[in-house]
């Protein structure tokens, strides 16, 4: 009691004004009994997650020893999670049926799951195991199946439907070469009706094309079938006719390379009018135009293709064959193969292409090839003082390289390979063109001898 009085009398002798300054400790607040988790969740969490890893693991183990690559695994699986919660038992079933029922080779297996992982339900695999058989000779080749199987899982296609598809084709006069490349390439031809395909198909009898080209084209080209006449074929053909080409100039092109029918309205004439705007040599225009406007502007369509497939947009395709015209004279297979190296040996950019586009039109084995050796070693060893980029390698002359990059480097004579014996400096005029420019010689006569003499005597 002493106590509590003497702390009463202590607080009465305390200003009223500094009560707010003393700080009263706060607790924090507990949670309900209830709410608070148990060592027997805690188990329970861990050993879902245990599990789940355990399973991701399995089915990791089960696709790389299909032969998908084991590190592009983890993104796959963590892009499609509901092969997580599939029995991994069935999954390997239906790898088996891919496997050895529909007989795919390894790489088109796994091409086929990564473009689409829902084909791996063993119910519809089941159900196209009995089918397939029904398509008969086409069933023997992998790619018509795969192209079958994959579409067939996306729209939820029976097996039957692409029975009575493959028996309409057989009537319309196709052979079975045409069939198969018809349904490896355009395997949508399985919605198109009936008399849609015969009237695509008599579109071309109209235009004066024989059965037999026409069965020609679509063996080359199968994913004509997807084009409609009206809006497609017909004004395609009209805008070649009012570009000044004769009928039979456009049907012998089409027969010959069908992916003409692959251009858009317009895009052939843009292609002609880049060709006429070129600055170049008269010869590189020549081989350009060597077997027609016609293929030349097919030739600059294709080959902006090929820039596109790479990331590049229309625009800036059409801007490096502008700049650089050589690269039309050269085959699609020779620009890709520079184009591959650029990334994946230079480990550059494809948009370095815009700003050095001479990159296509030099010589892929004589000087880019053998100049990136050169800069590599250097590189390695710790002989260059600056970055080399891409414009440093392409853009100097064979001489003007080989002062810089070669000739100080003994070495480095052996990686520029045989063309460094053959640069050498080029003298103005060819060696023995100042004899013609030896003024003549006249005897001397005694006649002149002694106007000679006299003259020098005048002098003295």
């Amino acid at each position: 009691m002493a106590f509590y009085a003497l702390t009463r009398n202590h607080f009465r002798k305390l200003n009223p004004l500094s009560l707010h300054q003393i700080s009263i400790p706060k607790f924090p607040k507990f949670l309900p009994f209830s709410n608070i988790p148990n060592s027997q969740s805690f188990n329970l969490s861990n050993s879902l997650q245990q599990s789940q890893y355990r399973k991701q693991i399995s089915l990791a183990n089960l696709l790389q020893r299909y032969g998908f690559p084991s590190s592009e695994l983890h993104a796959f699986l963590t892009k499609n999670k509901f092969l997580l919660s599939s029995n991994v038992s069935e999954i390997e079933q239906s790898m088996g049926i891919l496997l050895l029922s529909f007989k795919l080779q390894q790489n088109l297996l796994v091409s086929l799951v990564y473009g689409c992982p829902s084909i791996l339900d063993l119910v519809f695999l089941k159900k196209w195991e009995v089918g397939i058989s029904s398509l008969g000779l086409l069933s023997s080749s992998p790619r018509v199946v795969s192209s079958i199987l994959e579409f067939s899982k996306r729209y939820r296609i029976n097996p039957d439907r692409y029975c009575s598809c493959v028996q309409i084709l057989k009537g319309l006069g196709f052979s079975d070469g045409t069939i198969s490349s018809i349904l490896e390439g355009f395997p949508g031809v399985v919605m198109i009706d009936e008399n849609e395909l015969r009237k695509r198909i008599d579109f071309w009898v109209f235009v004066g094309i024989g059965k037999e080209a026409v069965d020609k084209i679509y063996l080359s080209f199968p994913g004509v079938l997807g084009f409609q006449v009206e809006s497609r074929l017909k004004p395609l053909l009209n805008e070649f006719l009012d570009m000044g080409f004769g009928r039979r100039l456009v049907r012998e092109e089409i027969i010959r390379e069908p992916r003409i029918l692959n251009l858009e309205l317009g895009e052939l004439r843009r292609c002609l009018e880049l060709i006429q705007r070129l600055k170049c040599r008269e010869s590189i225009r020549e081989k350009i135009l060597s077997k027609g406007e016609f293929r030349a502007g097919f030739s600059v369509k294709v080959r902006v293709d090929c820039l596109c497939r790479y990331g590049l947009i229309r625009r800036d395709a059409l801007s490096i064959l502008k700049r650089e015209p050589r690269s039309i004279t050269y085959d699609i297979e020779d620009i890709e193969s520079k184009i591959e190296f650029l990334l994946e040996r230079m480990k550059l950019d494809v948009e370095c292409l815009i700003e050095v586009p001479e990159y296509l039109g030099v010589n892929f084995e004589k000087q880019i090839v053998p100049r990136y050796n050169v800069i590599e070693y250097l590189r390695s060893r710790g002989g260059l003082g600056f970055e080399v980029g891409l414009r440093d390698i392409i853009k100097p002359s064979r001489l003007r390289f080989y002062n810089l990059y070669v000739k100080p480097y003994p070495e480095c004579e052996k990686l520029y390979g045989r063309f460094s014996e053959y640069v050498e400096q080029k003298n103005r005029h060819p060696v023995g063109l100042w004899k013609h420019f030896k003024p003549p010689k006249y005897e001397e006569t005694k006649e002149d001898l002694k106007n000679l003499k006299s003259f020098t005597e005048f002098l003295v």
